[in-house]
């Protein structure tokens, strides 16, 4: 039995750390008004992953990563409620420069570091998922949404 080849958006996400602390964006769109989630955004088509990565870390928050300095450690294959699919690369900046600033004032509300032991409750789930797979022990691999 054959069916469709999968269509899945795409979406890296950039762990940003300094010592011990995460930095999380508060989202300020419609999709989880409010919530936690890691610097991400779409790949762009043609796009390499970690070229696409560092272009929305520097798009959110003003700092730069050589896309070299990218560390995949986690990928996440999440089924959202409509039935699309997304497949997230979450990646780990090993350096960067720069001073964080929000950079999207009308996509997010405020960008906050936090303790990786002390992260707040209300992370939107998907990310959420990838960013525990960075920093807990697990596989490389976390499948959200799927019944």
């Amino acid at each position: 039995m054959s069916g469709q080849p999968a269509q899945p958006i795409i979406d890296t996400h950039v762990l940003l750390r300094d010592g011990d602390k995460i930095l999380l964006s508060q989202r300020g769109g419609p999709y989880g008004y409010g919530r936690w989630h890691l610097p991400s955004g779409k790949l762009d088509q043609g796009e390499p992953l970690t070229v696409g990565a560092a272009r929305e870390l520097f798009e959110e928050t003003g700092v730069r990563t050589d896309p070299d300095h990218l560390e995949l450690r986690h990928v996440v294959h999440h089924r959202q409620e409509d039935g699309s699919e997304r497949i997230g690369f979450f990646f780990v900046a090993t350096r960067w420069e720069g001073t964080p600033t929000n950079k999207e004032p009308e996509k997010c509300l405020a960008l906050q570091w936090f303790a990786d032991h002390d992260l707040p409750e209300d992370i939107i789930e998907y990310p959420g998922a990838g960013l525990h797979g960075c920093i807990g022990p697990s596989s490389t691999l976390t499948l959200h949404g799927w019944q």
